[in-house]
């Protein structure tokens, strides 16, 4: 635990997760295409599709998502299985889809969530194959470190594990919000360095670990209410910023 925490500190924390943790947080956050479905299979589909996209500015994340949410036609798992996407998103083509992101990297995606679906019935049950933390179970079943801080995954995990909560949908059953991870973004890191969570806004595993256990003082079993305080202060005084970044 950081002991470190001052009374003032432990207080602004809270009011500003009380502030943040509401409804009125979708409309600006990626979370927000998720939110346009109701089936649990729309949901994990475009709920790890938008995670995927979401780095860069919020403008640039939401209008891309925006259109992939256009391109699947509305109906995210479908989309997957109807194996549309090896056609709109061909192996090897190197053209951007965001940013750095290729059309061929992104097709990989979809291949992971239409073997997801395909053997296991949902990707909730998919990552019940392996072993490890939340994220360490992501991590394996996508084929990527998890000594990195994984900021996306975790805020998708974060959406999927989370109850009794008006941003996130808590639809996973396997899984505690105490395993969670925070994300560690650009908001995140500073305000958490602005108050001495950490000792220097450093983006690696060790700082989003640090930081989330700092958390575990305030919300023993939720850690990543936290997440709402730090990013929603963070973004709510860099709005100015057309770079503020998710």
């Amino acid at each position: 635990m950081n002991s470190n925490m001052t009374e003032e500190t432990k207080e602004l924390l809270y009011q500003w997760a009380r502030t943040y943790h509401k409804q009125a947080f979708i409309k600006d956050d990626p979370v927000q295409f998720p939110h346009r479905y109701s089936d649990r299979n729309d949901i994990e589909v475009s709920g790890l599709l938008t995670a995927i996209l979401s780095f860069g500015s919020r403008k640039q994340i939401i209008r891309k998502a925006e259109e992939l949410d256009s391109l699947m036609h509305r109906h995210p798992h479908a989309y997957v299985m109807s194996r549309q996407w090896e056609y709109d998103f061909p192996t090897g083509k190197q053209e951007s889809f965001y940013r750095m992101l290729s059309y061929g990297q992104f097709r990989n995606y979809f291949t992971k969530l239409y073997e997801a679906c395909s053997q296991y019935g949902n990707l909730e049950n998919a990552l019940l194959q392996y072993q490890g933390t939340p994220m360490e179970r992501l991590c394996s079943f996508l084929g990527v470190s998890s000594k990195s801080p994984q900021k996306k995954l975790n805020m998708f995990l974060r959406w999927m594990i989370r109850k009794d909560s008006e941003v996130d949908f808590g639809i996973w059953t396997h899984f505690d919000a105490k395993d969670l991870i925070i994300p560690l973004d650009t908001h995140v890191c500073q305000t958490a360095f602005q108050l001495g969570l950490i000792d220097k806004p450093q983006f690696s595993l060790q700082a989003a670990r640090k930081i989330t256990q700092a958390l575990c003082e305030l919300f023993p079993d939720d850690p990543c209410m936290g997440d709402f305080a730090l990013f929603g202060y963070g973004a709510d005084n860099n709005k100015t910023s057309e770079n503020s970044k998710r």
